[in-house]
Formats: structure tokens, sequence, C-alpha cells
């Protein structure tokens, strides 16, 4: 820029000498060229009064026309500065005014390229950081809505009897449920950390059991029963946390979405471990079968319910997959634990 406003400045004052002296030295080029008999007879012409004044109003008009040209030479230069200075000022303002999309400038100017990246890149920058706060805000709402649902329901079955022994074998269900969810809460905040890659070894018989106790009291209330079966003793390489929230998330699509009993099984297959998850339903509609893990696919909380635990599940290691869709069966693949 700075190069560009020396070469604007030379230029006007350019424009404004050679509109002035390219006459005059046209003129003495002119008498210098006069046979030298001539010559004395010419200056003599040019010495009178009225010649003086002639010359003075030449010089004069050429001084003006050259002022002319250097502000006509100055306002092209201004304009060609000004005018991408004047579109980044518009363009930056509509970006602060929430407008996400920047369209970078290219007025070969260096300095005004560079701040139109930068602000190109900022605005790229800033419109993921939305992006990414409203699905943690999405998923956030989902993981806290399971683990407060099957706590509320307990609490409903505490607050509906009076028999001592289940009262207090329903409270320790609820004081778990209450452990769970602070880690769930840990786990939502500690998601900007870098994680660990080790990750820890987990009873796949003990979470599945934790979850057969939390969502009984709802499948009772709608007359529907779990069923858990394969292979035991198995242990999978997950946080317990997230394989919590990722076989909730799939246990209660199948209860508002299935029919009949839930049936769960556990396998080996290689060095996986694979968790199935079935129903008696209908299955999925075919029309959104390709599409069921996309968060945009429901808005009842189904849709983002799959497409949390899918990046959960990949998070750790592993996959969540639909691997039939009439009837509906979904398989959680993780890896096995030494």
């Amino acid at each position: 820029m700075r190069r560009l406003l020396l070469r604007s400045t030379l230029a006007a004052v350019a424009a404004s000498l050679a509109v002035v002296l390219v006459p005059l030295l046209l003129l003495g080029w002119v008498v210098a060229a006069v046979p030298d008999e001539r010559r004395q007879e010419t200056v003599g012409a040019l010495g009178g009064w009225s010649a003086a004044l002639l010359l003075t109003a030449g010089v004069a008009t050429l001084c003006l026309v050259g002022l002319a040209a250097g502000w006509v030479v100055a306002k092209r230069r201004s304009h060609q500065l000004g005018d991408p200075l004047t579109e980044l000022a518009v363009r930056a303002e509509r970006l602060g005014a929430g407008e996400s999309r920047f369209q970078p400038l290219d007025s070969g100017i260096g300095e005004i390229d560079r701040i139109s990246g930068v602000l190109s890149r900022s605005a790229v920058q800033l419109t993921r950081n939305l992006a990414a706060e409203r699905d943690f805000a999405a998923d956030a709402s989902h993981q806290l809505r399971t683990p407060l649902t099957a706590l509320l329901m307990r609490l409903d079955e505490i607050a509906s009897t009076d028999d001592i022994g289940v009262v207090q074998e329903e409270a320790q269900v609820a004081i778990d449920q209450v452990e769970r969810l602070s880690k769930v809460v840990d786990d939502l905040m500690g998601r900007t950390r870098v994680s660990d890659p080790t990750r820890p070894s987990v009873s796949l018989d003990a979470v599945l059991a934790s979850q057969q106790r939390e969502w009984q009291p709802a499948f009772a209330a709608s007359k529907r029963s779990m069923r858990v079966h394969g292979e035991r003793g198995l242990r999978v390489r997950a946080t317990p946390v997230a394989l919590s929230q990722i076989l909730a998330t799939l246990i209660e699509n199948s209860l508002a979405h299935g029919r009949g009993t839930v049936d769960i099984a556990a396998r080996r297959a290689g060095p996986s471990v694979v968790i199935e998850m079935s129903d008696e339903g209908v299955g999925v509609d075919p029309s959104i079968a390709p599409h069921i893990f996309e968060r945009s696919v429901s808005s009842t909380g189904s849709g983002l319910g799959l497409s949390l635990a899918r990046d959960l599940a990949e998070d750790n290691g592993g996959r969540l997959e639909l691997v039939s869709a009439q009837p509906a069966v979904f398989a959680v693949f993780l890896s096995e634990a030494d």
C-alpha cells in the first residue's frame, strides 16, 4: 500500500509537471532551432509587453491544466485505493452483524488482500465455533435428559410405595443414577480437553446390569420387557459413562419407537465385542434408514440421540451401525480389553 501511495503521488506530480514543462521545452527547442540570423528577431518579438503577457497567460494556463491533470490522476488513484477499502469495511460490517460468509477481496493490493484473507478465515472459524457450540448444547441436553428421566421414574417409584425394602432398593439405584449423572456432567465439561488414547477396561456385564436396573420402571410402565443374554465376562475398551450413554440411547430409542421385548445380545467377533439390540417392532422406515444417524433426521430427540451415540462410539475407538432396518437391529462394535 505504501508503494501504491507513493506511485499515486508521483503520478499526479509528474502529470502536472509534464503539462507545464513539455510546452515550454518545445518552445525552447523551437527557439533553439531557429537560424542565428533570425533568432534575434524571434527573441525581440518575444520581448514586448504583449508577448510577455501572452507568455505569462500561456504559462498560467499550462499550470491550471497541469493542476487539472494532476487532480484527475489523483482522483483515479484514490478510487483505486479507496474503493477496495470501502468494500472491505462494508463486508466487515456485515460479518459483525452476523453474516456467516465472508467473500475475500481480490483488489491486487497486498495489504488489503491480506486483511481480507484474515477476515475470511476468521469468519470460517467463527462459523465452526458457533456450530460446535450448538452441537454441544444439543448433545448436553440429550445426555442429561436420559439419566434425569430414569431418575424421575425411580423417585416416582419410591413415592408410590410404602414397602421400606423397595424404598431402600430404589433409593440405592437412584443414588447410582445421580453418580452417573455427575460423571456425565464431568464428561461433558471435559470434551474440549485432549482425550487419553489409552481407554479404560470396563465390564460389559456391569454396564448392562446397571442399564437393566435403571430402565426397569419405564419398561414396566409400558408393559414391556428387556432381555439381556449372550457371552458373559466380556470386557471392552471404553469409558463407562460413554458406554452407558450409547446403550441408554439405543434402549430409549427402542422404548419410544419399537414394540415387544427389547433383546440385547453380547458376543465376541474377532478382536471386537459386538452388542446387538433389537425389538419386535416394524423397524425403521426405508426412506430414513440411510440417514438414521444424521442429526436432522428426527426433531423428537431420537435422531439427535443416535447421532450422539455414534459419535461416542467413534470417540471410544468403536462404531455404531444399523445392521438391519426391518426388523431394526443396531450393533455396537468395541475393542475387547485384554
